[in-house]
């Protein structure tokens, strides 16, 4: 008998890799840090979501990203609320906090989305 369980639990991911735009990688960097980074903090403090991760990535030919941004939900009432939720936190801060002036299209493309990933043990 094996000591491995391959049984699929029930959190859901999004998973999105994002590619910076004519070098605007210090606005980009920011724009997570201060926004989607602090959405989450919030959504995590709220019981919205299960965890995140706000990661950086070497850019190469295969992998033509800067940043993969990860959003975990313990189960699929969570996943189904998230937009819901999401815009309540949306609705209730100050706004979105940029640098340079430079909206989010100037400096950075979700080149791939990934919505629903599904975690097994």
């Amino acid at each position: 008998m094996s000591a491995f369980s391959f049984s699929q639990t029930d959190r859901i991911s999004t998973i999105d890799y994002i590619e910076v735009l004519n070098g605007n990688k210090t606005e980009a960097l920011f724009y997570y840090q201060n926004n989607w980074k602090q959405l989450r903090i919030q959504a995590l403090e709220q019981g919205y979501i299960k965890s995140y991760q706000l990661l950086e990535s070497v850019v190469t030919k295969e992998t033509p990203y800067n940043f993969i941004l990860i959003t975990t939900y313990k189960n699929k009432a969570q996943f189904d609320n998230s937009e819901v939720n999401f815009q309540k936190l949306i609705d209730a801060g100050s706004g979105l906090k940029l640098i340079n002036d430079k909206k989010p299209g100037e400096f950075r493309k979700v080149i791939m989305h990934n919505n629903a990933v599904k975690h097994w043990n």
